[in-house]
């Protein structure tokens, strides 16, 4: 039988399984991959503390349906997707290495194409994700868009995990615990 971890996202309750990382840590695995409701009710959560931002940018994948209603509440017509691997319309792209995620453990590297890069160039930007933990996947989403020319202007997360509760630079909805 799997244990669960109950949260409050801003009147959204959520059940998430509790597993356990390659590292031995164990985390509430938050996915909002399918979760309609979920991602409706984040993204729109979200989308109040984007006040500013020009544009917004997630890194693949569980936060790029969540950075698309967001964008969308926004009223922006796009929004820029930083990969994780080097796709064919991206060579004339930029792309920047950065450390280990917390559920990976290997060292990573994000891609922005020519159009994000020019989407992003000059703007406010808000970087838009899932959840933050280790900070390790935000220092490279921040690294990106300043490479791109872009302003780290609102970093925006549902869930802060572990000690990213405490951290002054972001905003969520809802902190879990490492357990």
């Amino acid at each position: 039988m799997q244990d669960f971890y109950k949260v409050d996202i801003e009147g959204f309750d959520a059940s998430l399984p509790i597993l356990t990382l390659p590292s031995g840590v164990k985390i509430a695995f938050f996915n909002l991959h399918g979760a309609t409701e979920m991602t409706e009710h984040c993204g729109k959560a979200l989308a109040k503390y984007a006040d500013g931002c020009e544009v917004v940018i997630t890194a693949e994948s569980k936060g790029l349906q969540l950075c698309h209603v967001v964008a969308r509440e926004l009223g922006m017509p796009f929004y820029a997707v930083a990969r994780k691997s080097k796709k064919l319309y991206m060579q004339d792209g930029i792309s920047v290495k950065y450390g280990s995620s917390i559920t990976t453990g290997k060292d990573q590297e994000l891609f922005l194409s020519k159009h994000d890069v020019d989407l992003l160039k000059g703007k406010k930007v808000g970087i838009v994700d899932d959840v933050v933990s280790t900070g390790e996947s935000l220092k490279g989403l921040e690294a990106l868009v300043e490479k791109a020319g872009g302003i780290v202007y609102k970093k925006l997360f549902v869930l802060a995990e572990g000690d990213a509760k405490n951290r002054q630079d972001v905003k969520y909805l809802a902190s879990i615990p490492l357990l």
